[in-house]
């Protein structure tokens, strides 16, 4: 059975009535960023959330591995899942805003590769040897240079073990990334548009993978990042979706080459995306980048129109054997009357139909 979550503002005051909100207007749980420059604290919001609510997951969505150490993010996370009893998730990418506003580019591969392992060996309650962290000797000398009767033989979190192991999503757009989730993660969470086709693509590579790795290619769960806006009036549904979609789109073109099915107009609207892309303007639907989305583009790689038009389209997703959609950038839909009116139809039309 797929679940359908959406997004929350990091706001320690104010995500306790939006997570009771969510909750009951049906949601199966909600994700906030980690973007320390332009929002709150995530894992202090997500405490807060789960003050106020008894059901929905609560997750990052996401966070990165670059701004906090493995060990702290890992105790981050647990430390949600155990005052929710059970309903955190970690969600990682290899970063975008919250990188940007420090001047940095999305983490290398490898660096975010060690990353995946060491979170996870954290989160099953294991130890990290001191000599993977690679904190540089300029920053920390090693402890050994304290000269301790004794001291940690490597790095643990020791009140974790024991306990429920908070499952792993890694965000993946490009084919490296997909693969190296497919060994790491616990579910992917595709962030390459609504399209069958490319959600396809995208599922069959990360199964090759871990048959390539010798793992089961059916022990791993797959979900998506969308951009899904519901309203009655299409032209309407398709603006609203824009800025959202920008977002999540540049995802897939980040670093100039575009990757999976795409057809030459898709991928050249995907570099124009790229090269006019104003991180200050990000997720904002009047910005440049945002209104310079053809509408065939959004057609095709967002979900945008009336209840009848949606329903069918997000059942179609569910097929394919994803069990997690996540309506990506929907905070944004609060700041006018029609986007807030577009979020109730999903919530009152939508989200009910897709449980029958």
């Amino acid at each position: 059975m797929t679940e359908y979550w959406t997004h929350a503002t990091a706001s320690p005051r104010a995500i306790i009535k939006q997570a009771a909100a969510i909750e009951q207007a049906g949601w199966d749980g909600l994700c906030v960023v980690d973007s320390q420059n332009l929002s709150g604290d995530p894992y202090v919001a997500l405490a807060m959330a789960a003050t106020s609510t008894e059901r929905i997951g609560l997750g990052t969505g996401v966070t990165n591995s670059v701004t906090r150490v493995a060990a702290a993010t890992a105790a981050s996370i647990a430390s949600v899942d155990r005052l929710s009893r059970g309903r955190a998730v970690l969600g990682i990418g290899r970063g975008d805003s919250a990188l940007a506003h420090i001047g940095l580019a999305p983490a290398r591969l490898a660096q975010f590769e060690a990353y995946l392992r060491h979170v996870q060996t954290y989160l099953a309650g294991e130890a990290v040897p001191f000599s993977e962290l690679g904190v540089p000797d300029d920053i920390a000398p090693p402890i050994d240079a304290l000269k301790l009767a004794d001291a940690p033989d490597a790095s643990r979190i020791g009140w974790i073990a024991g306990g429920r192991k908070v499952p792993l999503e890694v965000a993946a757009s490009g084919p490296k990334v997909i693969k190296m989730a497919a060994i790491h993660a616990d579910r992917i969470m595709f962030t390459i548009g609504a399209d069958v086709e490319r959600l396809t693509w995208g599922i069959d590579l990360a199964k090759e993978a871990r048959r390539g790795a010798g793992l089961d290619p059916d022990g791993i769960s797959f979900g998506a990042y969308i951009n899904c806006v519901c309203h009655q009036d299409k032209s309407v549904a398709q603006q609203l979706v824009r800025g959202g979609l920008t977002t999540l789109a540049r995802f897939s073109v980040m670093h100039g080459k575009t990757h999976g099915p795409t057809s030459k107009e898709t991928a050249e609207t995907m570099v124009r995306l790229r090269n006019m892309y104003d991180m200050r303007k990000h997720t904002q639907s009047g910005s440049t980048q945002a209104e310079g989305l053809p509408v065939e583009f959004i057609e095709k790689y967002a979900i945008a129109g009336p209840p009848d038009y949606c329903i069918p389209r997000l059942q179609d997703l569910s097929a394919l054997g994803l069990d997690k959609l996540f309506f990506g950038v929907t905070f944004r839909l609060g700041e006018t009357a029609e986007g807030q009116a577009a979020q109730a139809l999903v919530e009152k039309e939508v989200l009910p139909a897709l449980r029958v």
